[in-house]
């Protein structure tokens, strides 16, 4: 009885392989397919997030652009303004 049940598991054995064997390819193939739609998937919410986050740096950068020409508005009337009074205190 024992030989029985060892030629039995390796028929098992062999048959395990040999459908290992002839599915290995499809697993691989499924196994890339996958890994490059989770890399898509991926890189689309990366891109995402990064647009989001550029959006409001490029917000804040333009907050600061009108600030700075605002401030620089200001120093020339300012500096205009003395050059005006120190001309009146002169008379």
């Amino acid at each position: 009885m024992s030989d029985t049940s060892d030629a039995n598991e390796n028929k098992a054995t062999d048959l395990k392989a040999r459908i290992k064997q002839i599915t290995q390819p499809i697993v691989d193939s499924l196994d890339s397919r996958l890994s490059a739609q989770v890399d898509k998937r991926v890189d689309q919410r990366v891109e995402e997030t990064m647009k989001d986050r550029l959006s409001v740096i490029e917000r804040a950068i333009a907050d600061l652009d009108r600030t700075v020409h605002e401030l620089e508005g200001r120093v020339k009337d300012h500096g205009k303004d003395s050059k005006d009074s120190d001309k009146n205190d002169k008379k």
